[in-house]
């Protein structure tokens, strides 16, 4: 996943240990145990930020294949053995043996979550830890990843809940599947055989309809690609197919070189990979193939790989895999979560207690819950402690989520003043400060402090393809101002709103994430791919203009790449490209209305809402140079409207970064809800300049 900024999601989590909970202790696989141990290292080294290991994140296409493996031998040699599948009984020995340690660490979470991260990330946390506790996290993940809102927020402390979400998702569909198939077989008269081939069929078909959605989803959307099930369930299959494969098991040289052959795969992958790739497509087929491959060499070949898989340390970190991968990344995020700067020491600390906590955690919670002679006999107990165990957890989320929530004091609002306070005559107003009576809004709440855009429905997000209206102020006003362009645009509607209201105009507002109003194809995403949806808009955004017919039409934008020619442009060729694109588009508005273009806000380039929640008595730690924060796409804006008639450019930054450096809070209210949007709040104490600039330049 993402290494925790760079776009790609948090890692994998580890399979389950032992898929084939039926299977006896004579039947376990050193291999496979050694495996284990190589996918969690791949996942914890790569989380610690150790060197050389940028595509660490394949740890969890081994487990995957690892469970699907496990879990279909299981099912396999039940139906050999008693012609048929117990849901119940299957079901049972997955809630004992995987949700309370699960519990635990949630709870764990949480705990860390109030002692040692900034408030501003308590919310989230705690929704986070809901829908882990039910096993949806990777859907609400992978909704986060295309929310543009949400794309450069720190990872949660329990992001590393998605894979086992959807292994437990695996779990719950996947039984049903070969019990209809060993339904199916029945019918047949011959179970065995029957269930075998139809199961094969089946599984294959599954298989390649859910790696066919994999290639073209990690191509269009390649954050969501990454943790939804539907992308992974191939990887699942791949282990299942060998399970269910009459050639599962291969033998001599053969199994020798394939063994080291599929070590190389996932090595190799773990190496060269990095998480600006796009995940996983394609570029997972490497380490699963390579993993299906160990398995199929088997534990008993002299010379294959299972002679460093088993030997002692690769089988304690096998045996404590899954709870090892439960504490590590919680640990790692309450440990680095207050500095800029974590280096080596405290990610291996917390390396190294996790490596404590996961064998505590195995030895006196998992083991003895797996092995009560009590659940083992009772599966109905046995799922009544795991929904207990679920229960509690979603309890202690709702209740951590209650009894943090924020909200500001009457004092904290009257002293919210904002830009108001940038006089003429008070110079030091806008300098950054350590500390400030009070906030508004929290930082705990600054994410929510939006404009109404998003809350009305109005607001286009990614796959938007029709310009959207929402309307404030007088419906019958004699003149209409219309907002137009991406949510540096929406970020004005606050003072826009104000402003209506006190000049009895009506504004019409058309935004959508991400998108510019310009005449061209600009890239979206980390992957910089081309962001076809907003050539659709921008093109129903012309129509609903020219329907509109608006006496006056406002613009910003933040700063882009345009994508031509099949490349995404860089440097002077983008900046000629961008002045060439805005330059088309503003002069085809100019001939429908005026055009003011609100050069665009400092982006400080941190998250400043984080940082303040942070550093709330060292705000200074939080100012970033104002020559910095302005480096944007203003200048490029100034430069496309020079000389076009109908085209004017107000410049509000000096009330926005006064100083030298960019003070976070300003007359009491936070500037920035993010790295680079306005607060709501802050917006809208900037109307009266606004209203200001735009009398002077409306005549």
């Amino acid at each position: 996943m993402q290494s925790v900024t760079a776009g790609r999601p948090v890692s994998p989590p580890p399979a389950v240990r032992d898929g084939a909970d039926a299977r006896p202790r004579r039947g376990f696989r050193t291999d496979i145990e050694g495996l284990r141990a190589l996918a969690v290292l791949l996942v914890v080294l790569w989380h610690a930020g150790v060197p050389f290991v940028s595509g660490g994140f394949v740890g969890v296409d081994v487990f995957f294949v690892i469970s699907g493996y496990l879990i279909t031998s299981g099912m396999v040699a039940e139906v050999a053995a008693r012609g048929r599948l117990s849901l119940g009984g299957f079901w049972a020995r997955r809630a004992k043996r995987l949700l309370p340690s699960s519990a635990l660490v949630l709870l764990a979470s949480l705990l860390l979550t109030y002692l040692f991260l900034p408030d501003i990330r308590w919310r989230d946390t705690a929704w986070d830890a809901v829908s882990s506790a039910v096993y949806v996290i990777n859907w609400r993940l992978a909704d986060q990843s295309v929310d543009y809102l949400a794309a450069e927020q720190a990872p949660s402390i329990v992001q590393h809940f998605w894979s086992l979400a959807v292994e437990e998702q695996f779990y719950l569909l996947w039984p049903v599947l070969l019990v209809a198939v060993a339904w199916v077989a029945r019918r047949r008269g011959a179970a065995q055989p029957w269930f075998g081939r139809l199961a094969l069929a089946v599984v294959g078909v599954l298989g390649l309809a859910s790696f066919a959605w994999s290639v073209l989803l990690v191509q269009a959307e390649p954050g969501r690609a990454y943790f939804v099930t539907t992308t992974r369930i191939w990887e699942l299959a791949v282990g299942a197919l060998l399970a269910l494969s009459p050639f599962r098991r291969l033998t001599g040289a053969a199994a020798s070189a394939s063994g080291w052959i599929g070590i190389a795969a996932i090595a190799g992958s773990a190496v060269v990979l990095d998480n600006s790739m796009p995940f996983p497509g394609p570029l997972a087929l490497p380490a699963t193939i390579g993993t299906a491959l160990v398995i199929a060499a088997g534990p008993d070949i002299r010379y294959g790989p299972v002679a460093v898989l088993r030997v002692p340390p690769m089988q304690f970190l096998g045996g404590i895999s899954y709870t090892l991968y439960l504490w590590h990344w919680p640990l790692i995020v309450a440990f680095t979560a207050r500095t800029d700067d974590p280096g080596i020491v405290l990610p291996a600390a917390a390396v190294a207690l996790s490596v404590l906590l996961a064998y505590l955690t195995s030895r006196f919670v998992e083991r003895p819950v797996w092995h009560s002679r009590k659940l083992s006999v009772r599966p109905r107990v046995a799922l009544a402690v795991g929904l207990a165990c679920t229960a509690l957890s979603v309890c202690a989320g709702v209740v951590f989520h209650l009894v943090t929530a924020v909200s500001p004091t009457g004092a904290a609002l009257l002293n919210a003043r904002g830009a108001a306070v940038l006089t003429p005559g008070d110079t030091g107003a806008g300098v950054p400060v350590n500390h400030v009576p009070s906030i508004v809004p929290e930082p705990a709440a600054a994410r929510a402090d939006i404009a109404s855009v998003y809350a009305d429905g109005c607001h286009g997000a990614a796959d938007e393809t029709k310009a959207l209206r929402c309307t404030y102020g007088r419906s019958d006003a004699p003149f209409t101002v219309a907002l137009i362009g991406d949510s540096h645009a929406a970020q004005w509607v606050p003072a826009l709103q104000s402003i209506a209201e006190r000049r009895n105009w009506k504004l019409v507002t058309y935004t959508k994430s991400g998108c510019p109003a310009m005449d061209a194809l600009v890239a979206t995403g980390a992957d910089e791919r081309p962001y076809e949806t907003c050539v659709t808009w921008n093109r129903s955004l012309r129509s609903a203009i020219a329907e509109d017919r608006p006496n006056l039409i406002v613009t910003t934008s933040y700063t882009y790449s345009v994508y031509s020619n099949g490349r995404v442009l860089h440097g002077m060729q983008n900046r000629t490209a961008l002045v060439e694109a805005m330059r088309r588009a503003w002069q085809g508005f100019a001939e429908v209305a005026p055009v003011v273009v609100v050069r665009d806000t400092p982006a400080p380039g941190r998250d400043i809402a984080e940082c303040v929640s942070t550093h709330r008595e060292q705000l200074t730690r939080c100012a970033v140079p104002r020559d910095k924060a302005l480096a944007g796409i203003g200048p490029i804006q100034v430069d496309a409207a020079e000389g076009l008639a109908g085209v004017r450019v107000l410049d509000l930054n000096d009330a926005i970064c006064p100083a030298d450096r960019c003070a976070p809070v300003i007359g009491g209210v936070l500037v920035y809800r993010d790295a680079n949007h306005l607060t709501a709040t802050y917006a809208r104490t900037l109307a009266d300049r606004l209203d200001e600039q735009l009398r002077v330049a409306t005549g």
